[in-house]
């Protein structure tokens, strides 16, 4: 419900603050957007089902929140920027662009099953969101000098979960985030990513716990995780990183990638290459195959 955040109404400092979320009516976005409208920020609810979105902006309203909705996906064009231009004209500004938008991948795919069509649904409801989302408020960010945009990765993209066009979506989120942190960083608008671990549609069912016990049996996931990813906490409790992130507590970290789930808060390193060999290409030839195999092998 609103407000359960873990943080008194005004706590965060984001009082009279705006935000759009995409994806805002199920799961971890409608824990979020509850957590936002309880910190007093007023919410442009975005989702597809008419039904869930009337009864969530009812929910904030009935809770003395402010709250309009914006019926559609996030991924298909016109939609982000319809939330973004609905916040502007109802609210009067714009401070904060959330994504928790996404679909789960048909049950059992892989990357030799999945049609071209079902790939395409993927990206477009992770990573094209995300881009829409993204691109549409960033404008406006830059504009004015500020604003806080968190996106929703997954575990996921680190390829332990199986699948193919999900991970690969969420693996471009993570892209998107980090070279968006750095084109905005000078116009102080900051770009995080939250991956989080809990219970909604996408990790209940008959067909998600087979899925989890293939991988499993076949190695990819060890028992810890597997017992995890079977027994995930209520959303609530990885919305409050989204508000922390969204907040001017957080108006130093940008560029960052967070794992969530449960009591569990982790933040990944930025990648980097290990060394392995070096040589100047001016005065050496390129490596033989038979080098290579000693390197690497």
């Amino acid at each position: 419900m609103i407000g359960d955040a873990g943080w008194s109404p005004g706590a965060a400092g984001l009082g009279g603050r705006v935000a759009v979320v995409a994806g805002a009516t199920r799961g971890i976005g409608l824990a979020v957007t509850y957590a936002l409208a309880g910190q007093g920020v007023s919410v442009v609810v975005n989702g597809r089902d008419e039904s869930a979105l009337e009864e969530t902006v009812a929910e904030i309203r009935g809770g003395g929140g402010q709250a309009v909705g914006v019926r559609g996906s996030a991924g298909d064009d016109g939609v982000a920027q319809k939330m973004v231009d609905v916040a502007l004209a109802e609210f009067g500004a714009l401070d904060i662009a959330i994504n928790c938008a996404g679909i789960a991948e048909p049950p059992g795919s892989t990357v030799l099953t999945i049609a071209p069509d079902e790939f395409r649904a993927q990206v477009d409801a992770h990573l094209m969101s995300a881009f829409h989302l993204l691109q549409a408020a960033g404008r406006v960010f830059v504009e004015q000098g500020s604003g806080a945009i968190v996106l929703t990765g997954s575990a996921a993209s680190l390829g332990m979960f199986g699948g193919s066009g999900y991970p690969a979506a969420k693996g471009g989120v993570n892209a998107l985030a980090l070279a968006a942190a750095a084109d905005l960083a000078d116009h102080h608008v900051r770009v995080n990513v939250v991956m989080p671990g809990a219970k909604s549609r996408l990790s209940t069912g008959d067909d998600y716990i087979a899925h989890i016990e293939g991988l499993h049996r076949r190695g990819i996931l060890d028992d810890l995780t597997r017992d995890a990813a079977l027994d995930p906490a209520p959303p609530e409790y990885v919305a409050p990183l989204y508000v922390f992130l969204a907040s001017d507590a957080a108006e130093h970290i940008t560029g960052n990638i967070f794992s969530a789930a449960g009591g569990f808060i982790g933040r990944f390193e930025a990648q980097q290459a290990s060394f392995v060999a070096y040589r100047d290409h001016k005065d050496t030839s390129p490596y033989s195959l038979e080098e290579l195999a000693e390197l690497l092998g």
